[in-house]
């Protein structure tokens, strides 16, 4: 029998996961992930319109800690999307839509920097909240990947704040 013969002839592998951790969990987890996925697409596109938008004394700082900022987030949210697969669940694809994330700000030119640092600041501050209740989850179920990746997240977001933070101190 020729090797092509024999990859044939492979029997396929079973659907059912057994990776140590529960399907129910797997679930609740994936649930979790994909709001953070969401939140984190929110602060890459909010980052974004920041960064072409902020003006003033802050313009310089600001500009390119946004584009820092919005780079990683991008990367990060392939890094959990791949996690929720992982998982076996589907990375979401309804809920990804811009109009969810981008509100309707008709006062974006009366946005002051010190406005926006503000605003990022509430959105890490969220999203560093939800991480640390998934990691504790994930911890608790022994799924070492998601806690260590949102342990990682967790490092990005509180050096962000503390940034943040320090741009703006008077």
């Amino acid at each position: 029998m020729s090797t092509a013969q024999a990859v044939l002839q492979i029997e396929p592998h079973s659907s059912e996961i057994d990776t140590g951790l529960e399907t129910a969990y797997r679930k609740d987890m994936s649930e979790a992930l994909s709001d953070i996925l969401g939140a984190t697409y929110k602060l890459t596109i909010i980052s974004h319109i920041y960064h072409w938008n902020v003006v003033g004394p802050l313009f310089k700082s600001l500009h390119e800690l946004t584009e820092e900022h919005y780079n990683d987030l991008f990367a990060a949210a392939d890094v959990i999307a791949e996690r929720i697969r992982a998982l076996d669940s589907l990375a979401p694809v309804k809920q990804l839509s811009f109009e969810t994330f981008v509100p309707e700000r008709s006062d974006i030119k009366d946005l002051k920097a010190y406005d926006m640092i503000v605003d990022l600041i509430g959105m890490h501050e969220s999203l560093v909240r939800t991480m640390r209740r998934a990691a504790a989850v994930a911890g608790e179920h022994g799924d070492v990947v998601t806690e260590d990746m949102l342990t990682a997240r967790l490092t990005f977001h509180e050096k962000a704040l503390w940034m943040l933070r320090a741009i703006s101190a008077e």
